[in-house]
């Protein structure tokens, strides 16, 4: 074989090589090319993501809003019961003292 010879076969499996690889590369990217579809799908998918992110953040904002509302009600009627039930326990010891100041007034 000549030099020229091989010069050309060298330069025939090249090109044959680089074709094979050219196409190759243009089936893959045919295969794993996103459709236009499927990219607005993401766009609608991630945007429903957010609003409900938004809607997920504005909940746990009220209820720790009401949590706070509530837990200040509940320290304020337990406030309420304790003043009550010491007024209770004061008037109950008043009328104890009043019936035996009654009953020694009786007796005597």
């Amino acid at each position: 074989m000549s030099r020229a010879e091989f010069v050309i076969a060298t330069a025939i499996v090249l090109f044959v090589a680089f074709c094979l690889g050219w196409f190759a590369n243009w089936l893959v990217h045919r295969f794993t090319r996103v459709a236009a579809g499927d990219v607005a799908e993401l766009d609608r998918m991630s945007q429903e993501l957010h609003e409900a992110e938004e809607t997920r953040d504005q909940a746990i904002t009220y209820l720790q809003q009401r949590e706070a509302e509530l837990t200040n009600q509940l320290a304020q009627t337990e406030a309420e019961l304790r003043a009550a039930m010491d007024g209770l326990r004061d008037a109950r010891h008043e009328t104890e003292e009043l019936r035996a100041w009654i009953e020694r007034q009786q007796a005597g």
